[in-house]
């Protein structure tokens, strides 16, 4: 069996698509021969203190040279270039999304993210990517060629379709995914501020970074919109809790700026969830357009038209709902993307 070190930075068990994606790929890994060593990283990352770069380089440096290190881009963008460049030839990098490409950055720190990642993607032998979106960036933007960027979609497991509605009760709107300003929820609530008289509740499920000051902004929005009775904010919740959401809801939104692939809304489209999004990356662009209405990022107008529309037309609702449950029988499994990323591991011949 094939073994490779797979570095990651952080909690494995936080509530966010990155991480959930890392742990399906650990757990599967092995059914297609390969039997990865989970390597924790700092979790500063992608704002590392010299100590933590000075222990994440002894963690890596003391993993076999004959071992494929496959660290996730969360690490591996923000590495420094004498770190990236004395793993030149052993790295598989694993990009969701660019780093300096995140939603709320200043423009020195956006820059310095993108020069550090395009010199660490250079030493890498390998890269896997969760889109051919990034795919795509990581060629025009970073200079990667074609030919070492292998894309592995993220799955979904089989779900129950989400439950009817029943008369009388407000439209449940569901939003999942971290606070944070790529995410666009101060879009949402503006959008849903311009039509108060329609009977909606929203429930946002999702944690918020270390420092941020995001989540408290956003609560500051909800009361100044005067929609405290309408949004209900969760912080991290199990998978279970957060399986019922998506099940007891009636429409799934997405607000966000970027995606690097967009998992929650394959996570609805598993249950039958008609959806409202925008087309903030290949997620959202691969939705069939029968189940979703699509909008360009940043555009409260036309998020508050969509969610109105939805809304307010139960029958709306239906033809989306069965458009989104016929197209989840096709979606990919996370058997298929682990199958991907094991072949990569398998045919990598770390050089050093």
């Amino acid at each position: 069996m094939t073994s490779v070190a797979f570095a990651i930075p952080g909690d494995l068990s936080r509530p966010t698509g990155g991480y959930a994606y890392d742990r399906h790929v650990l757990r599967l890994l092995p059914e297609f021969g390969v039997e990865p060593v989970h390597v924790a990283l700092p979790g500063s990352f992608p704002e590392p203190s010299d100590a933590d770069l000075a222990e994440t380089s002894r963690l890596l440096l003391a993993q076999d040279w004959r071992t494929p290190l496959l660290i996730d881009g969360l690490a591996y963008g923000a590495f420094p270039t004498g770190l990236a460049a004395g793993l030149a030839g052993r790295v598989i990098a694993l990009c969701h999304h660019p780093l300096g490409l995140e939603t709320g950055l200043d423009a020195a720190r956006a820059a310095d993210l993108i020069r550090l990642e395009t010199a660490a993607l250079g030493y890498a032998g390998a890269v896997i990517v969760t889109s051919r979106a990034t795919r795509d960036i990581l060629i025009a933007q970073f200079g990667v060629p074609a030919g070492r960027i292998t894309v592995a979609e993220p799955g979904v497991e089989p779900a129950g379709r989400a439950s009817e509605r029943r008369f009388g009760e407000a439209v449940r709107l569901l939003a999942v995914g971290s606070l944070s300003p790529r995410k666009g929820y101060d879009i949402l609530i503006e959008a849903l501020a311009a039509i108060p008289m329609l009977p909606w509740h929203l429930t946002i499920i999702g944690t918020e970074a270390a420092g941020s000051s995001y989540g408290t902004m956003l609560r500051a929005l909800i009361a100044a919109k005067g929609l405290e009775s309408h949004v209900t904010l969760h912080g991290a919740l199990t998978d279970a809790e957060v399986d019922a959401h998506y099940r007891n809801s009636d429409i799934f939104v997405m607000a966000s700026h970027y995606e690097g692939y967009g998992m929650a809304l394959t996570e609805a489209l598993a249950r039958g969830l008609p959806i409202v999004t925008t087309l903030s990356g290949s997620g959202a662009m691969q939705l069939p357009d029968a189940a979703a209405q699509k909008v360009a990022p940043g555009d409260a107008g036309g998020l508050a038209g969509a969610l109105a529309y939805l809304i307010g037309d139960a029958g709306a609702r239906l033809r989306h709902a069965d458009a989104a449950w016929a197209a989840a029988a096709s979606l990919p499994r996370w058997t298929d993307t682990a199958r991907i990323i094991a072949t990569v591991c398998k045919t990598f011949r770390p050089q050093g």
